[in-house]
């Protein structure tokens, strides 16, 4: 089954993302990405995710690396479950957690 696209907005001062983070859906999350600016508050709010693999948690180590190069902090906000018991699995938890 091919996952749905997934939606990066910018809402005030900080990312949003809704739909899959899947190894199907990625690539366009961080195409969509590239073109913008860092959120202004540091912040990206994953709600709205609601499907998840071990690629979803790859692009939000992508963005910390950015962020990081960037000289900016990063935080993820209401990370699903799942993505973090990934994180957990693969030893970066701590990167995810706000």
């Amino acid at each position: 089954m091919i996952d749905g696209a997934p939606a990066l907005k910018v809402v005030g001062d900080r990312w949003t993302v809704s739909g899959p983070m899947t190894m199907h859906s990625v690539a366009d999350l961080l195409e969509a990405s590239t073109s913008l600016a860092m959120p202004r508050a540091g912040v990206v709010d994953l709600e709205r995710v609601d499907r998840v693999d071990s690629a979803g948690v790859s692009v939000l180590l992508a963005w910390k690396r950015r962020a990081a190069v960037e000289g900016t902090s990063l935080q993820f906000a209401s990370v699903p479950q799942s993505m973090m018991s990934l994180a957990l699995l693969y030893g970066v938890e701590d990167m995810l957690k706000s």
